[in-house]
């Protein structure tokens, strides 16, 4: 892998308070951003966004998404305003297609806590601009094995992928 290749994360969000608490994730995150400083762009797949097909949200300005409940009213006023990538997601859609694979663009969507949580630790400044991609829990290891592959030459092209689940 040359130097300019991005590589995929996979990491912990945890739960929603990860952002406020003084743990070694937190920790890990707030320091994992800087080791990219080169990306031009997040392409995150956050366990919290689950459709029967592909989808990847193609929003200028995300929402933060607070899609939790029982948790400390601070975590509810946060906002992680990053930008969204129209081209980005409609490049994600094409590649999908390429490959066969349907997808489908999502012009209101924003970040749910998957994906926001773990990003404003590593990107605080919110200076990466940030598209989600939606998971299929129904489908088979090698169903999102050929939606992995069909993605990957996003690495070439300065996009950090991160995929993002609770545990």
């Amino acid at each position: 892998m040359s130097a300019d290749v991005l590589p995929t994360l996979f990491v912990s969000h945890g739960a929603p308070t990860l952002y406020l608490e003084n743990v070694p994730a937190r920790e890990f995150l707030t320091t994992l951003g800087d080791r990219y400083l080169n990306a031009q762009a997040v392409l995150c797949i956050s366990a919290h966004w689950n459709t029967p097909r592909p989808m990847v949200n193609a929003v200028k300005a995300p929402e933060t998404i607070h899609d939790f409940y029982g948790f400390p009213a601070e975590l509810y006023g946060l906002r992680y305003n990053a930008r969204g990538s129209p081209d980005l997601a409609g490049r994600v859609a094409d590649l999908l297609h390429k490959a066969g694979l349907s997808c489908e663009l999502d012009d209101h969507r924003g970040l749910d806590h998957g994906a926001w949580v773990p990003l404003m630790l590593m990107y605080p400044n919110a200076d990466v601009p940030v598209v989600q991609l939606s998971i299929q829990q129904h489908l088979d290891p090698t169903q999102h094995i050929a939606l992995g592959a069909a993605i990957s030459s996003l690495r070439d092209e300065g996009v950090l992928v991160v995929g993002s689940v609770k545990e």
